[in-house]
Parts: structure tokens; C-alpha cells; sequence
């Protein structure tokens, strides 16, 4: 899985095709890395939704079809998690930006699987919002 950081907007995108994270590096975002593994298939999908500015994440079909009802365009299933748990992905939610905002509501969430990066986002004031899928490694 690939991460990629818009540093106009502050968000973070995850994917798992390069050739995604190649298209917008050229368009000015910031290269992060391979971020963890996920598997090819499991029991637990990860469904990647847009706002227009923002991209979601989820496994929950619940959040997924509110953000929907809401205006957010389902892009499918976008990886898999782990089904053994191996490594958790954590799952934080910046208070400081409303993703339903017309403007200014991009990264509202940000996931990561660095307890370091984790404990770091919580001593600035962004939510813990414990394991959002796990990887494999």
C-alpha cells in the first residue's frame, strides 16, 4: 500500500496502485513510501469513498453508505484487511476540519500503522479512533 501527502490540503491518500500514486506526484503531491501490506482478498473489504476534496477510508458498510447519503461518491473497494489481525492500522479524526465543509475539509482522517505517528497526532489534539483495518506486515 502506497501513501502519498497533499501539502496544500494536508490529506493523505492510500493506495494500492502505483500508477495512481505517480498521477498525483506529477500533480504536486509528496511520495511517503509504502505505508503497510494488505492482503489480496479477505473477509473485510476497505471501501475508499470521495467528498470532491477528500478522500475516506472504512471497512464499516454503515459509515460507508452514511457518507453516501451525504453526498460522497463510493469509489468501490479499495484493499483488503487483514482478517488475522496482524498489524492494526490506526485510525485518527481531526477535530479542526469538518469533511461535510463546503471549503477547508480536507484530512480529516489519517491512518497509520506508527504507534509514534499515532501518539504524535493525539498530543496536538487529533482523536484516537483505535484500529481502522490491519494489514499483513
Amino acid at each position: 500500500m502506497y501513501r502519498a501527502y497533499n501539502p496544500n490540503s494536508g490529506e493523505h491518500f492510500y493506495t494500492a496502485h502505483y500508477a495512481e500514486v505517480e498521477s498525483i506526484v506529477a500533480a504536486g503531491w509528496q511520495y511517503e513510501g509504502e505505508a503497510w501490506t494488505a492482503p489480496v482478498t479477505s473477509a473485510t473489504p476497505v471501501y475508499r469513498l470521495y467528498s470532491g476534496t477528500d478522500h475516506h477510508y472504512t471497512t464499516s458498510v454503515v459509515e460507508r453508505d452514511h457518507l453516501v447519503s451525504v453526498g460522497w461518491s463510493d469509489e468501490g473497494i479499495g484493499w483488503y484487511s487483514d482478517d488475522n489481525e496482524a498489524v492494526g492500522l490506526h485510525r485518527l479524526f481531526n477535530p479542526n476540519v469538518d469533511p461535510n465543509a463546503p471549503t477547508n475539509n480536507s484530512g480529516s482522517h489519517h491512518y497509520t500503522t506508527s504507534e509514534v505517528e499515532r501518539d504524535h497526532l493525539v498530543s496536538i489534539g487529533w482523536r484516537y479512533e483505535d484500529f481502522g483495518w490491519y494489514g499483513v506486515r
